[in-house]
């Protein structure tokens, strides 16, 4: 069960300067400039609408919503708000600190009047996503799917709310007449722009071309060809993985790739 004493708090401009994002939470001069990368996009995102939550504790337990028409993601969920991010891990894994995370989520999208609440995650427990178990057990169902093993669910407030659906763009996953690999990549997680170059400098290695790509607007975001917003990575145009992935995990990847 979740400690009582351990209040909830919303970040704004007004505090993320002093308050951890939860990730990237090392003082070592590299988590710092991760962290600081990750505050900078927040601060533009406040405008829009975009809500981050956490527990009052040093860990990572937090959830991140914005309403859909300004999420990084290529949906079409007009009125609904879009949760982006949601973690529970470590030692407050499994003790009801996520579920109490989408109950503030959910009453504050009640109170601004969203149609309902919308999420990206997989056909099975995948990384850097939420198992869809639990978003069935709080009231959402499946609406729409994208290859290779995507899915996006949703709660809606109403019967008569429109149903939230990917772009047709995202749903093809695919980027014709590309060759090698191609990463798309965001500062929505802090740890991407030092992977994106981990990851190509082991396709380097395999003598693989390579293209990386940082999205750096709405527009972009929605244009994706992929149905995941954060990180995505393509190879000779169909897309191979969602995965931030270190050097070794790669390499093993890639082996199973060439000839």
């Amino acid at each position: 069960m979740v400690e009582k004493e351990q209040e909830i708090i919303t970040l704004n401009e007004d505090n993320i300067d002093s308050e951890h994002i939860c990730c990237a939470i090392g003082n070592d001069k590299k988590n710092q400039k991760r962290a600081s990368v990750k505050k900078a996009w927040l601060k533009d995102r406040f405008p829009e609408g975009h809500t981050f939550k956490k527990f009052d504790v040093r860990g990572k337990v937090f959830i991140e919503y914005v309403p859909a028409e300004y999420a990084w993601f290529p949906i079409e969920a007009p009125g609904y708000n879009f949760i982006q991010c949601l973690w529970a891990s470590g030692r407050y894994k499994g003790k009801g600190y996520g579920s109490r995370l989408m109950g503030e989520c959910e009453k504050d999208s009640r109170n601004h009047a969203k149609k309902g609440l919308v999420v990206v995650t997989g056909r099975k427990k995948l990384p850097f996503t939420v198992d869809k178990k639990f978003y069935l057990k709080k009231g959402f169902e499946v609406c729409d799917e994208a290859p290779p093993y995507f899915e996006m669910l949703v709660k809606k407030f109403s019967e008569d709310a429109p149903t939230p659906k990917f772009t047709e763009k995202a749903k093809k996953a695919e980027i014709p007449g590309k060759e090698g690999l191609t990463f798309f990549y965001t500062d929505m997680c802090p740890f991407n722009a030092d992977y994106v170059d981990i990851m190509i400098d082991v396709a380097q290695k395999h003598g693989i071309k390579t293209e990386k790509i940082k999205v750096e607007n709405l527009k972009q975001a929605k244009d994706l060809p992929t149905p995941f917003g954060i990180f995505s990575v393509f190879f000779n145009g169909k897309f191979l993985t969602h995965e931030v992935m270190a050097e070794k995990k790669f390499d093993k990847l890639l082996v199973t790739l060439l000839p």
